[in-house]
C-alpha cells in the first residue's frame, strides 16, 4: 500500500497549498482508496483536505499532537480518488508562531 508521509513547518501567517505536492501519489494512478490523517504540534492550525473535485474536510483544526497520526484511530478522512485525481491537503498557520503538521495518507487501490 503507497504511502505519503509529510512532516511540514508553516510559518508565521502563512498557507501551504499542498503539503502532498510533489509526492510519487499526490495524483492517483488509479481508482483508490484515500484514508488520511493529520496533526498539529500546537493549537491554531486549519486544515482542508480535497480529492479532485471531492471536498473531503472543509477548513478544521487538526488533532494537537506531537507526533505523526495514530493509524487507525486518528485516520479521520475517507474517500474513493479516481485514476488522475489530484489529492490536495492544504494548511493554513494564522498564529503568531511557526507550527509542525503531521500527515499520513495511505493509498489501496480498487480492483
Amino acid at each position: 500500500m503507497p504511502v505519503i508521509q509529510r512532516e511540514t513547518s508553516i510559518g508565521i501567517g502563512l498557507t501551504n497549498d499542498n503539503v502532498l505536492s510533489g509526492s510519487a501519489f499526490e495524483f492517483a494512478r488509479q481508482n483508490s482508496l484515500v484514508v488520511i490523517g493529520v496533526t498539529q504540534a500546537a493549537t491554531g492550525m486549519f486544515c482542508t483536505i480535497n480529492s479532485g473535485a471531492d471536498v473531503i474536510a472543509e477548513e478544521f483544526a487538526p488533532v494537537i499532537a506531537t507526533r505523526y497520526p495514530i493509524i487507525p484511530d486518528e485516520m479521520y478522512y475517507t474517500d474513493i480518488a479516481v485514476t488522475g485525481d489530484r489529492l490536495v491537503v492544504r494548511i493554513r498557520n494564522p498564529t503568531a508562531g511557526a507550527i509542525i503538521s503531521r500527515t499520513i495518507v495511505q493509498v489501496s487501490a480498487l480492483g
